[in-house]
């Protein structure tokens, strides 16, 4: 079974630091009355409870599974990622809607130059998180870590956006613009909104191919095209395949149809074009779920 300790570790460092991040952020943005500061704590304080989730699915699927869950747990890997990229869209749209409703009922002021050196500290530590957490998940191939990273990265474009408008209202107000600085908080936190939107967005809809079993067409193809050589090379009639990539398990079911009446050999054999099959297709078992059958009749394919 695949080792996810480090993958755990990860996690759980993401977990401490993200915590102390979100609630310095919530009490500096309630403390300067400020929309945008408070939001990116409050998105970093909700991405705790999601990772926390991701930590706990990381345990389920390296366990052997039960007589309920047959096939493992993978499934729940993208069942979490749904979840997860559901509710950041969700406070990326409530974040927009506060900030129209803050346009809109004139806007606030604020201590613009503490609020821009507050959003430096914040926006250095998320986006060196973002990094950090990004060469774990490719050295690893985590999707969990993926996401993760990818959420560091959206807390530390707010706080890189927070900061040049902050920095930009610091520098016009008591000038003949300083009347335009009571909006500055409300027009960054809906800026940031709609450009954040498509992270979380594009993540919902690669997470629903997953638990919609749509095939991916790269495994799907790669099946395809070693299976055709296979038949033509040992005068197989035909064949059938199904692939599915669920979570960081990859499901490829293989059917393949020959005359009834040749012989198929002793099971060393037809074990020995299994691994062929196998050798051919890269197979890693560790990831890979790997289903070939023989058949003489075209209705079991």
């Amino acid at each position: 079974m695949m080792d996810t300790s480090r993958e755990q570790r990860q996690l759980r460092l993401s977990i401490g630091v993200t915590f102390l991040v979100g609630v310095a952020c919530v009490a500096v943005g309630l403390l300067m009355h400020s929309q945008a500061i408070a939001f990116d704590g409050f998105y970093s304080l909700v991405d705790v409870v999601l990772t926390a989730g991701s930590l706990a699915v990381s345990h389920l699927v390296t366990s052997e599974g039960s007589r309920r869950f047959q096939f493992g747990y993978w499934h729940l890997e993208p069942l979490v990622l749904v979840f997860n990229a559901a509710v950041l869209t969700a406070i990326c749209s409530y974040g927009g809607f506060t900030a129209l409703h803050g346009l809109l009922t004139g806007g606030h002021e604020l201590a613009f130059g503490f609020g821009a050196i507050w959003a430096a500290i914040v926006g250095v530590v998320s986006l060196f998180m973002a990094l950090y957490m990004r060469r774990e998940s490719i050295a690893m191939g985590s999707v969990l870590l993926q996401l993760d990273a990818k959420g560091w990265l959206i807390g530390g474009c707010i706080s890189v956006a927070v900061l040049v408008g902050f920095a930009l209202a610091a520098v016009i107000q008591g000038g003949p613009l300083d009347h335009w600085t009571r909006y500055i908080d409300s027009t960054v936190l809906l800026l940031l909104t709609l450009g954040l939107l498509p992270l979380p967005l594009g993540s919902l809809w690669e997470a629903l191919r997953e638990v919609l079993q749509l095939a991916p067409d790269a495994l799907d193809q790669r099946v395809r095209d070693v299976m055709t050589t296979l038949v033509q090379e040992r005068g197989y009639l035909d064949f059938t395949s199904y692939v599915a990539k669920i979570g960081r398990m990859r499901f490829i079911d293989i059917h393949i149809l020959v005359e009834s009446s040749r012989p198929l050999g002793d099971m060393g054999d037809v074990d020995a074009v299994r691994n062929e099959i196998a050798r051919r297709l890269g197979s890693d078992i560790r990831v890979e779920w790997l289903t070939i059958v023989f058949t003489g009749k075209r209705e079991w394919m």
